[in-house]
């Protein structure tokens, strides 16, 4: 059994998921507000009972990863989620002598609570997860750890999180209501003039008037996308123009708001499945000659 039988599509493309490996460390992402990200790769048992004050969110990549968790034994298989409620005490490590790698994202509850308006915090008593949609979510911070997580993407982010957990905590989410189709056209308007620069939640809260949480799910029922989602693509079909007039790509990344080249290199090939470097050179090719029609 391994994690893309499990896993499906969601964490494909991080590679060498499940190469050997006998080191046993962790690795850290770069610091996000609320936010922190690890990947680990242990042997053996590895965590004495301990607790943390946030939530742990994280997936099993390879091997088992076994743990105490309110009263029983949990063993999460590759492609399972692990969600561990704020002050619980459980332990862990590797269930097998195989080794265990997983990636794991520690949500500071404050973040939760607003996403959920408030309501009292999901608890999920299971502490394992099989979900699909929840995977994919959770793939999309923990898909690239070298990256920092845009404001507006963990605002979305944490958005559907909170709609996954309230979910499995079998509680309904709060009704999305009308479209605010008022605040979300300002929104995008917004997000299309300033496409360049660094939109913070704070600016388009006060553009919109609605909170950050909010503002990402009355945009999805509009746009089907997010906030963050639509100005990476503007930024996106502004880098084009430029690669058509024939920009340098190395200009191109930060005149296009891009924080260096891998970021803009990698959301190219996300949107468009071609690197930048091979849509240019595709663009200034020769047009293909003009087949005649059969007389």
């Amino acid at each position: 059994m391994n994690l893309p039988d499990l896993a499906a599509e969601a964490f494909q493309g991080l590679g060498r998921l499940c190469a050997n490996d006998s080191g046993d460390r962790i690795v850290q992402a770069p610091a996000t507000t609320g936010l922190e990200r690890i990947e680990a790769w242990f042997h053996g048992p590895v965590f004495d009972p301990h607790r943390h004050d946030t939530y742990a969110i994280g997936v099993t990549l390879c091997g088992v990863q076994s743990f105490h968790y309110r009263g029983a034994v949990r063993h999460s298989l590759p492609g399972q989620l692990i969600v561990l409620h704020p002050d619980e005490v459980h332990d862990g490590g590797a269930g097998t002598e195989n080794g265990l790698r997983y990636r794991m994202l520690y949500l500071e509850p404050s973040l939760l609570a607003e996403a959920v308006g408030g309501a009292p915090l999901p608890f999920v008593p299971d502490g394992i997860v099989n979900d699909a949609g929840f995977r994919a979510t959770l793939a999309s911070a923990l898909g690239e750890l070298d990256q920092e997580l845009d404001e507006l993407f963990v605002d979305d982010f944490t958005a559907r999180l909170a709609g996954f957990m309230l979910r499995h905590a079998k509680r309904p989410a709060k009704p999305l209501g009308k479209t605010a189709w008022r605040a979300v056209t300002l929104a995008r308007d917004y997000l299309k003039e300033n496409a360049s620069d660094l939109v913070r939640s704070e600016e388009l809260e006060t553009v919109t008037g609605l909170d950050r949480y909010a503002l990402s799910r009355h945009f999805r029922a509009a746009f089907s996308t997010s906030p963050h989602r639509f100005l990476v693509m503007r930024r996106l079909e502004q880098a084009k123009r430029m690669m058509a007039v024939g920009t340098p790509l190395a200009e191109i990344a930060a005149a296009a708001g891009f924080s260096d080249q891998s970021h803009f290199n990698r959301q190219f090939k996300k949107a468009f499945g071609l690197t930048p470097g091979r849509w240019s050179t595709l663009i200034r090719g020769e047009r293909p000659d003009v087949i005649p029609a059969a007389a």
